[in-house]
């Protein structure tokens, strides 16, 4: 597949002659058995195109090297989704001019979806929406500044609240878009700072699965890859519709079936999905607990635990078995709405087809009880002896490319790079990895008790601004803003947002396209008066595309350059 940009048209030479051309074969009246054979069907589509009046079709000749100018291929990763797809970017002149997918690539195996055959328009420098120099917001409208007035104005703004407040009245929220060097400068950069008040977007993705699978097996990643679905026997989607949100993800799911694998899906509804499975069921929303637990009930009463697994590996199963022999099949079908065939069907496909693995994605995690969903499915793979073997596991379907190695590395409010705890011991270690002073570092934090206090969350930043003092843990309320390669679209309390962003003295969106923040910010408030004092930023930044460094996978915890 070759992607190149499209043509902004003909030559105006080109256009009179095609004009030309038009108008005298349309002027022409032709019925159905003329037009069949001028277009010469019968003989192929070549004919008609040497007998067209105009000149459309032109000779193809291969570009002049001195003309056409340096020409490289760069490798580098789709940013769209956690699938990681590889991609060799042709570079010409120091312009991305076409793609190609990678066909050695063990996770797109040469393929594309919809979205990463589009992303070279996404790092291209001349796309129509790309911000190209600072802006501020002037009386609703943003207006084009230098970047020194911008830098100037920012920093100033940032050290008079950090004197008069603490740094804790500013808050830093990164990206999962970040390659790891960049979320690992970020986590340093708001730390020399003085403040733990940092975060990123798996904070609302994926922090219920960390919590849930850390919490069953200690480390909370996904267990397998993608391309190990093709040793799987039987594959349940639950909580995922990998089929639109992660597209070449369903080519490994698709070779799963190939090579014999059955595939259930359990969705409230009906998605393109389920249109690929081999049975699909529907659940009452918000009910999988219930679901898996019924699973279990079937699985025990059937004898169908890996009991010399869980003897060898597994602690407190037989607690489970007790809280899963309660969920009978009247109940399990009067909380989810599935019958006990269906919930039988299930679980006798997992047990009979191992190895077996569950997908899952925002479908358990967007839950007020996510934790708790996510820690449920990882109990029943253990059950069944699903973890730790090849074409088993849990498959935890990310949502940006680089979200695994942000967390492992960037701005966490509880967390230092590498997982490091805030505790003195841990600040004491990157002190000496920063060449900074521990003294020094301890000194900008407000208090040595703040220093150790994880910081507030990115879905909680709009309480930090709105609540009354006495309401919130820390000495101020925040008062300033960054948003960098991050957008609140998928946030909840929108209108809150929007009041407590008109309600700071500071906002900084930092981003390659204008991002919702921005419209946000500009929007005119509605029953209420902004702090007239406050200012708003917008910074341009560069594509993931135009930068080097490297990435995690999510899933196979693949690293792959980025340049």
């Amino acid at each position: 597949m070759l992607l190149t940009k499209k043509s902004a048209g003909a030559s105006p030479a080109a256009r009179v002659r095609l004009s030309h051309g038009l108008n005298s074969l349309l002027a022409k009246t032709i019925d159905r058995r003329a037009f069949l054979r001028r277009s010469g069907l019968a003989a192929g589509g070549v004919g008609f195109a040497s007998q067209l009046p105009f000149s459309v079709i032109g000779k193809s000749e291969a570009a002049d090297e001195k003309q056409a100018g340096k020409t490289e291929v760069k490798r580098t990763v789709c940013t769209h989704c956690s699938v990681g797809c590889a991609i060799d970017a042709v570079v010409q002149n120091g312009v991305w001019v076409r793609q190609e997918p990678v066909f050695d690539s063990p996770l797109n195996l040469g393929a594309h979806c919809a979205k990463g055959a589009s992303v070279r328009e996404h790092g291209m420098t001349e796309h129509s929406h790309r911000l190209k120099y600072p802006m501020k917001l002037v009386n609703g409208k943003y207006t084009r500044i230098s970047w020194d007035h911008a830098i100037n104005e920012i920093g100033d703004r940032m050290l008079a609240m950090r004197k008069e407040s603490s740094p804790d009245a500013l808050y830093f929220v990164g990206s999962s878009k970040h390659n790891n060097e960049q979320a690992y400068l970020m986590c340093k950069w708001v730390r020399l700072f003085g403040t733990n008040n940092t975060d990123h977007q798996a904070r609302i993705c994926h922090s219920t699965t960390v919590a849930g699978v850390a919490n069953t097996w200690g480390y909370g990643a996904m267990t397998n890859s993608y391309n190990d679905e093709q040793n799987s026997k039987m594959i349940l989607f639950l909580g995922s519709n990998a089929a639109e949100a992660h597209p070449v993800s369903m080519l490994h799911t698709l070779h799963a079936k190939e090579l014999g694998a059955k595939v259930i899906v359990v969705d409230p509804r009906f998605t393109r999905t389920a249109a690929k499975a081999d049975q699909y069921f529907r659940i009452r929303s918000g009910t999988d607990i219930a679901f898996i637990h019924g699973m279990l009930y079937h699985v025990f009463k059937n004898g169908w635990e890996d009991k010399a697994y869980i003897k060898a590996r597994v602690y407190g199963m037989d607690k489970v078995r007790e809280e899963a022999m309660k969920w009978t099949p009247d109940k399990v079908q009067d909380v989810t709405g599935m019958a006990e065939k269906e919930v039988y069907t299930c679980a006798e496909a997992m047990a009979k087809n191992r190895p077996s693995t569950i997908v899952w994605a925002m479908g358990q995690t967007q839950h007020t009880t996510g934790n708790a969903i996510v820690r449920a499915s990882c109990i029943l793979q253990l059950a069944l002896g699903n973890v730790g073997v090849s074409g088993g596991g849990t498959n935890i379907y990310r949502g940006h490319d680089n979200v695994q190695g942000a967390t492992d590395l960037g701005p966490n409010p509880d967390s230092l790079p590498g997982y490091y705890g805030i505790a003195p011991g841990s600040f004491a270690h990157w002190a000496r990895v920063w060449n900074v002073d521990l003294k020094w570092l301890q000194g900008q934090f407000a208090s040595p008790e703040m220093m150790t206090k994880p910081g507030i969350t990115v879905s909680r930043w709009i309480d930090g601004v709105m609540e009354k003092n006495e309401a919130i843990d820390q000495g101020p309320n925040i008062r300033g803003m960054f948003y960098w390669g991050h957008a609140p679209n998928s946030q909840t309390r929108g209108l809150d947002m929007k009041k407590a962003m008109d309600m700071l003295d500071l906002l900084v969106v930092i981003d390659p396209y204008p991002s919702a923040t921005a419209a946000m910010a500009a929007m005119p408030p509605e029953g209420y008066t902004p702090n007239k004092n406050r200012a708003v930023y917008l910074l341009p930044a560069s594509t993931q595309y135009e930068t080097s460094g490297s990435v995690t996978h999510p899933t196979a915890r693949f690293s792959g350059a980025k340049k």
